[in-house]
């Protein structure tokens, strides 16, 4: 049976895991503990109470990031338009792969896979974007040996473009000529 928190361990644990969105968002999944105990306000022992590793806060944080991928899936499968779903799903994943530094690397690792909940999410995911270009490749539209192995090329070269570019938005250049060759002739 779950132990119901007080008061103040809810307030501190919902504080850390405020910090630790910001802090992953702004410097990636290697961000020290230390950042994010200390923009919550409280101390490193408490992190470790609430939180006994870096997978166990990283998997917190990311669980509900995924559940948004899995969303704008949907959201693109329901589309009546496949190829404008496709492209809305895909400029919605690059966006806020440019926004969170930290879900970027999560997107493309597998360092996380041994974590069930972030595995089966990661796993719906990949499976609702599998469903999303297969629509568009149905409707002719998206060249037919995309797979879902490029896909995940694509958000690593948006990865490694928002981290290094230093334009801000050099992610939406990237995407546009990426876009100029997957649709079909």
């Amino acid at each position: 049976m779950a132990t119901r928190l007080r008061a103040d361990a809810r307030r501190n644990r919902a504080a850390l895991l405020s910090a630790a969105r910001e802090v992953f968002a702004e410097q990636g999944l290697d961000a020290s503990l230390d950042e994010i105990a200390r923009r919550a306000g409280v101390g490193n022992a408490t992190l470790y109470r609430r939180f006994p590793s870096r997978r166990h806060l990283i998997a917190e944080v990311f669980a509900g990031h995924m559940t948004v991928a899995i969303r704008l899936a949907d959201q693109a499968c329901e589309h009546p338009d496949p190829w404008a779903g496709f492209l809305g799903y895909l400029s919605r994943v690059c966006e806020l792969q440019a926004t969170d530094r930290g879900l970027a690397e999560l997107l493309v690792t597998t360092a996380f896979d041994d974590d069930e909940r972030l595995a089966a999410l990661r796993a719906a995911a990949q499976q609702r974007a599998v469903d999303v270009l297969t629509r568009a490749q149905r409707a002719g539209r998206l060249r037919p040996d995309f797979t879902r192995n490029d896909l995940w090329l694509v958000m690593m070269a948006n990865a490694g473009v928002n981290r290094h570019a230093t334009e801000p938005h050099a992610w939406r250049r990237q995407l546009a000529l990426l876009i100029g060759g997957l649709a079909t002739r």
